[in-house]
């Protein structure tokens, strides 16, 4: 049958830059280029074309130039370009169109109209450079209020506090499993995690043997399908974290194809090589907040609550009262994972109309709890989408502890964000378990670019926080007088508890 689609991207080659070295050809996974030896000279196929650009970043005379195909539909504001090409798609294959990373919908993101404050004559802002400024975090739940006790000249501290984890900055590395990544990017993820006095989260696909010497920085997570759960996989985490669903596609599960599960994938996650790991949408013993609170206590019980337990879900309409019961079962940390939130595949349909912004439902779950008076019992992460240090003080100021950031790591890492992570032919050696494209990605590499990343962004933040006046980010936590909104209604204002700006 024929296709009727247009290639999205054309690839241009200076035939006379051009010295037919090849590497074009070596480096394209996706076998967008190859070399006609009758002509001695490079053919390129744009329709194959993801604008992954390595070829371009690669070619030593910079010969090649990808961009948009010029060639459009006629302007219609209803049928727009990506509307008439899915159909086509669709209508080629018959089957629901898959897309990695995040939903890219400009009008989701709140974070551009949000400002923040500034010191201005009465109140001085603070030298970073010549004050120390706190970004310390500590995640986990805590008293509302402490007691001493006064022996003689000694004082101790009478309240006992339960387990928390401490991070150094309020950022921390998201849930990616072993399985949609390499071993590669796990190894300079825990490193990073170390070097940088935060945590990585495993995700949903087990913690590898080899990486164990980094568990005092992992957070490890059950999620509905179990995979790599065991006795000691839960011992040897800092934290322990149930994923009940993510931002990229709330309420449908996951699914790693069975040419995915290698021997060393299947031995971390328990599974026989070759098979499918389907993870359900729902928990099989889960269906309601006393389900939780079991599978909370179960977990402390077997860790004899040393560690953190979390509880990730989703941004959804009713996450504020869902936030509610999860405080009241028992969580000590509970992951909001917005809209935005990426994933190497989720269904389009859902991961672009199902969820809600991190940005409200953070504000909406904070105020929730602090007018329940349980606020204190549990801290909260923001997930999916953080850009910038300025969407990570933005969070705080809307009420969350830290936040964890996933995609900005991978791109730190090389990613170019071409969203075809499903295909499994990541062609910069991240979203793929494919043994020779995976070499791409070198960890020592990777590592380091992902901590100059995470200590760039905590020198800003603390810039930042010098600029309003703060020693301390605790300062900022749910501190909203520090934003305003532009460009909002005044509902959206309301939810998010801010003033217009001007106000």
């Amino acid at each position: 049958m024929r296709r009727y689609l247009l290639p999205e991207y054309i690839v241009e080659r200076d035939d006379l830059k051009c010295t037919r070295c090849k590497i074009c050809v070596e480096q394209c996974t996706y076998g967008v280029h190859n070399y006609n030896a009758i002509k001695n000279m490079i053919e390129s196929r744009s329709e194959l074309c993801v604008d992954c650009l390595r070829c371009v970043l690669f070619c030593p005379v910079n010969a090649i130039t990808v961009r948009r195909n010029p060639n459009v539909y006629k302007e219609n504001y209803h049928w727009t370009y990506e509307f008439i090409t899915s159909i086509k798609r669709q209508a080629d294959t018959g089957s629901a169109l898959l897309s990695g990373m995040g939903c890219d919908k400009q009008n989701l993101t709140y974070w551009d109209k949000l400002l923040l404050n500034a010191c201005q004559v009465t109140n001085p802002p603070i030298d970073p450079i010549r004050e120390p400024i706190e970004i310390r975090t500590y995640l986990g739940g805590k008293p509302k209020m402490l007691e001493f006790e006064f022996n003689d000249e000694d004082i101790t501290l009478g309240t006992k506090l339960g387990p928390c984890l401490c991070a150094e900055t309020p950022i921390l590395f998201a849930a990616m499993s072993y399985g949609a990544l390499n071993l590669n990017v796990h190894e300079a993820l825990a490193r990073a995690a170390v070097d940088c006095g935060t945590y990585f989260n495993c995700g949903e696909g087990g913690l590898h043997p080899s990486l164990y010497k980094y568990s005092d920085h992992t957070i490890v997570q059950v999620a509905s399908g179990r995979f790599g759960v065991d006795l000691k996989y839960l011992s040897v985490g800092a934290a322990i974290e149930i994923k009940i669903g993510q931002g990229a596609k709330p309420g449908i599960g996951g699914h790693l194809p069975g040419e995915k599960v290698s021997d060393d994938i299947a031995m971390v996650r328990m599974i026989p090589a070759g098979t499918d790991a389907i993870s359900p949408a729902p928990h099989h013993d889960i269906y309601s907040i006393e389900d939780l609170r079991q599978l909370i206590y179960a977990l402390k019980e077997t860790v004899e609550y040393t560690k953190p337990v979390a509880v990730k879900i989703a941004a959804v309409h009713n996450s504020a009262a869902i936030a509610s019961g999860i405080v009241r079962a028992g969580a000590d940390i509970i992951v909001l994972d917005g809209v935005r939130g990426a994933t190497g595949a989720a269904p389009k349909a859902i991961r672009d109309n199902v969820g809600i912004p991190i940005e409200l439902a953070v504000a909406s779950v904070d105020q929730r709890l602090r007018d329940e008076g349980v606020r204190d019992e549990v801290s909260l992460i923001a997930s999916g989408g953080i850009r910038s240090s300025a969407d990570v003080v933005k969070a705080v100021a809307l009420g969350a502890d830290a936040v964890y950031i996933g995609t900005a790591a991978l791109i730190a890492m090389g990613c170019t964000l071409c969203q075809k992570c499903y295909t499994g032919k990541c062609p910069w050696g991240i979203a793929t378990t494919d043994p020779e494209i995976s070499k791409r990605l070198n960890p020592e590499d990777a590592y380091k670019r992902v901590v100059n990343l995470v200590k760039a962004w905590s020198i800003e933040i603390k810039e930042m926080l010098g600029a309003m006046g703060m020693d301390a980010i605790e300062s900022l936590r749910g501190n909203r007088e520090q934003l305003r909104g532009v460009g909002l209604t005044d509902r959206e204002l309301e939810i998010l508890g801010v003033k217009m700006a001007g106000e």
